[in-house]
């Protein structure tokens, strides 16, 4: 196995590595390095190391629709390539990364200026977790010169909040941090609501760091409206054919480090908002209805539905 995809899942694992396009990001740089390492003879056996690796990756997270899907991507490009000489598939690796890296930055700064686009002078924003892709649209709209205001949950138990409140603090954002159980109390004070997501389903629903949901049903009850920005590229091919993203189950030790006796703790990472709750989603192709994403995948990425 490569090196540097077992010092990457290792990070992913310990959670060192956060955010869904980093994960995806930094597995699909482990890949590369540790293609250029192989000790393969054939196409064949090259195929294989790529399995392995993919095999240990897609294990250190499991629900990293992107990360798999980057993954796929590479892979697919292997199979599908005329090369057989090793070198040359270690070349096609590198450059099949590049573009699925190069199409990740793309979208980010489309998502930016999207999203940014929503938010004016005095513009009171709430966001739970931490996203990067959220922080772009932030940091975008500022750099427009909008003066406008953040609220975030420092959301529990490993506190990702912290990291938005201080990104934003120091970019020159005013924010407020309270504890996710406080989000009743503020959603009437903020304009809109926008969060990240780590899997879209085939049903337009958004799984996203737990407490989204129930962000997203304080926000129904207050008329708030509620988006979701991601890239399409979260898609889970899997839920077309009936599966569920599977909810990661983070360690106890996480909510409680030393717990009485006896005591059962449970840690789930993520949770489920279904599309009725999400006013819409801001993507590589605009804000679009949840209940369109399985018609743009096939006309932007057709490629990921045979991504399983």
């Amino acid at each position: 196995m490569y090196d540097a995809v077992l010092d990457i899942a290792s990070k992913i694992k310990r959670l060192e590595i956060q955010g869904a396009r980093n994960v995806a990001i930094e597995a699909i740089k482990s890949l590369e390095i540790g293609t250029k390492q192989s000790r393969a003879k054939t196409k064949q056996e090259f195929l294989q190391e790529l399995y392995e690796a993919k095999d240990v990756l897609f294990a250190s997270r499991s629900t990293e629709p992107l990360m798999r899907n980057g993954i796929l991507y590479v892979i697919q490009a292997v199979e599908s390539s005329g090369k057989t000489d090793v070198s040359d598939l270690v070349d096609t690796v590198s450059e099949v990364s590049g573009q699925f890296l190069d199409l990740l930055k793309q979208s980010k700064q489309t998502i930016a200026s999207v999203g940014s686009k929503r938010i004016s002078d005095g513009t009171k924003i709430l966001t739970h977790c931490h996203s990067s892709t959220v922080m772009k649209i932030l940091t975008h709209a500022k750099m427009d010169c909008k003066q406008f205001e953040l609220f975030c949950t420092e959301s529990r138990p490993v506190f990702q909040g912290r990291l938005t409140a201080k990104e934003m603090t120091d970019a020159g954002i005013k924010t407020t941090m309270f504890v996710d159980s406080a989000v009743r109390h503020f959603i009437n004070k903020v304009d809109f609501v926008v969060v990240g997501a780590d899997a879209i389903t085939s049903e337009g629903n958004v799984i996203n760091k737990i407490g989204t949901s129930m962000v997203a049903l304080a926000a129904k009850e207050a008329r708030t409206p509620f988006y979701v920005a991601t890239e399409l590229l979260k898609f889970d091919p899997a839920t077309i054919l009936g599966d569920y993203e599977k909810i990661e189950e983070r360690n106890p030790n996480e909510v409680w480090d030393s717990p009485p006796n006896g005591l059962v703790i449970k840690n789930p990472a993520f949770d489920v908002t279904r599309r009725e709750f999400i006013h819409g989603i801001i993507c590589e192709e605009g804000i679009v209805a949840p209940d369109s994403v399985n018609e743009l995948i096939s006309r932007t990425y057709p490629w990921i539905l045979n991504a399983t």
